[in-house]
């Protein structure tokens, strides 16, 4: 009797859980719905341009700029004459590649040593045992 039971309740939560389902999926539109609303509003005009709607790789300024070329190099060349600009070579972000290699440098320890250093850590069980270490912590 008691497995009667358990079939029932089982098969009725499995009846709810298709009903659910099945529901949520009669409620959102269908996929022609959606093809057929796209090229309503193609057709009307309402869509906005690949690579034209908010937050499509701009720089913040909006819009085409309000000097001419000639002013705008006029301006900069003044800004140079009068060192208010940073040299180059070092903004920001100048040094990347060298920064990166002084990370990614090897030891100043030659192999020997380093081998030497490693042995005498596993002999006074200074390592984590394989397969015991913590696991990585996720990337942000």
């Amino acid at each position: 009797m008691k497995m009667k039971n358990v079939l029932t309740v089982v098969a009725a939560a499995a009846v709810a859980v298709f009903a659910q389902s099945a529901s949520a999926q009669a409620s959102a539109p269908s996929r022609a719905d959606v093809k057929a609303e796209t090229r309503a509003a193609e057709k009307a005009g309402k869509l906005t341009p690949a690579g034209e709607g908010p937050g499509a790789m701009s720089s913040g300024k909006a819009g085409p700029s309000d000097k001419s070329k000639a002013e705008a190099k006029a301006e900069t060349r003044a800004a140079v004459k009068s060192r208010q600009t940073t040299p180059a070579g070092e903004g920001q972000g100048a040094n990347a590649k060298a920064e990166k290699a002084d990370k990614s440098a090897a030891s100043m320890e030659k192999r020997d040593e380093r081998k030497a250093a490693t042995r005498a850590a596993v002999k006074a069980r200074q390592t984590t045992p394989a397969g015991e270490a913590p696991a990585p912590a996720a990337k942000p």
